[in-house]
């Protein structure tokens, strides 16, 4: 879609939880910045009648897999893949080969990205030399290379003392730390959740335990520090009990949902079909419904695909040998709009703020949303189209979804960054 440095999206319902704002109402853009309709004079319009306008979808949790696994995902691919999904900005998770523990690699990233890269892409580093928790890796570098947070992603430092010593240099350094929660021994060799399910299987099963564990131990440190830590894809009903009784007394910690722990249940497993493989695993209805109401009661303020591409050689194999998973880019939006919005669990102005404010808040951002001057980043959604999710018509590089062949109501049909539209299906 090519349009002009000047248009004016009208007859939008304009839904920016930052201003507090829901209503039908034109919307203009200039030189790549918000800008009020009425002095645009005779811009281009665009309409987008019945369709919802809202900030720019960024989400918190995603693998690109470059640089080190190109044969699964790039930066190329995978930015298209958001920009497909409505997201205008990721954050990109360190755990690549190399990790991104060094000046070097970051700069890396930004380079490809400023190249290759069709949405923003925000660096995340690694808290340890090697994503190997055993050493802080070079914090301070880091940030003054760019970089927007630290995580070990995929891995949780085992080791308490260096844990509370990262935090410390974090609050100095006003990082965010966005943490994987799992201690390893409980997890054992699991390759599914811990319960009924893997009993009838005959799988190794995944302690709650094992994550409730750390989410306890990272909520001591933010208390004792004051410093935020975010917890990443919680999963279970003690961890959201634990965020919840936290957060009401001031400790600052926020959490993150990805949408398939709440579409999908450990039931799933027994298809042995690799693409439900994840970690944290596919959880009880129990724990699925203590997640719902942790999004409605504001007790989880975040929802974050975890994107994690892999080649479909690599799921072709035993379930147990298949590695943990899935893509999410893509499918995030429709399967959200039917767990949360059209069921009824969240308005509309809280279902978008779960994919602005509350990341914005956790990376410190100054985002003020469709406020006039501000950066043209925008999510325009249909929420009445349906979408049959079809795998092989994916941006994404990968194909392990376990939505494919289902049907949806709901999805981005354009995404705007900088006041380009990145991808339309206007």
């Amino acid at each position: 879609m090519t349009v002009n440095n000047e248009y004016i999206l009208s007859g939008g319902r304009v839904v920016d939880p930052f201003q507090g704002i829901e209503a039908v109402m034109d919307l203009g853009v200039r030189d790549g910045r918000i800008a009020d309709p009425a002095a645009l004079g005779n811009a281009e319009k665009i309409d987008v009648s019945g369709l919802v306008v809202a900030p720019g979808f960024i989400d918190l949790h995603v693998h690109l897999r470059q640089p080190g696994s190109s044969a699964a995902e790039t930066i190329a691919t995978g930015t298209r893949a958001a920009a497909a999904g409505g997201f205008t900005a990721v954050v990109a998770m360190p755990n690549t080969n190399p990790p991104v523990d060094t000046v070097a690699t970051v700069e890396y990233l930004r380079y490809y990205a400023e190249k290759n890269g069709v949405v923003k892409i925000h660096p995340c580093g690694c808290m340890t030399n090697g994503f190997a928790g055993q050493e802080m890796a070079a914090l301070g570098s880091l940030k003054n290379a760019g970089i927007a947070a630290i995580s070990d992603d995929g891995r949780c430092i085992q080791n308490h003392d260096l844990m509370k010593h990262i935090v410390e240099y974090a609050k100095a350094l006003e990082l965010p730390i966005l943490d994987h929660c799992e201690d390893e021994i409980l997890k054992g060799g699991g390759v599914m959740h811990e319960g009924v399910w893997s009993v009838l299987l005959g799988m190794k099963g995944m302690s709650p335990v094992a994550e409730e564990l750390m989410v306890a131990r990272d909520i001591i440190f933010a208390r004792m520090i004051d410093w935020k830590i975010h917890l990443q894809h919680l999963s279970t009903k003690g961890s959201v009990e634990q965020v919840r009784a936290a957060r009401k007394r001031g400790i600052p910690v926020t959490a993150e949902v990805t949408p398939h722990h709440l579409a999908l249940t450990d039931e799933y497993i027994k298809k042995f079909d690799s693409d439900y493989k994840v970690n944290p695993p596919l959880r009880s209805p129990e724990d699925r419904q203590a997640l719902l109401e942790g999004l409605a009661d504001g007790t989880i303020t975040v929802i974050a695909t975890d994107h994690a591409p892999h080649t479909p050689t690599s799921k072709l194999v035993e379930f147990d040998y298949a590695p943990f998973g899935i893509i999410g880019l893509e499918t995030a939006v429709p399967v959200t709009l039917r767990e949360l919005y059209h069921s009824g669990i969240l308005s509309l102005r809280d279902f978008v703020a779960k994919f602005t404010v509350g990341p914005a808040e956790v990376l410190g951002f100054d985002n003020r949303g469709l406020k006039p001057g501000c950066e043209a980043d925008i999510t325009i959604i249909d929420l009445q189209r349906e979408v049959t999710v079809d795998a092989n018509k994916f941006r994404s590089k990968s194909r392990n979804t376990p939505f494919n062949g289902l049907t949806f109501k709901g999805k981005a049909v354009a995404t705007v960054v900088d006041g380009k539209f990145v991808f339309s299906e206007l």
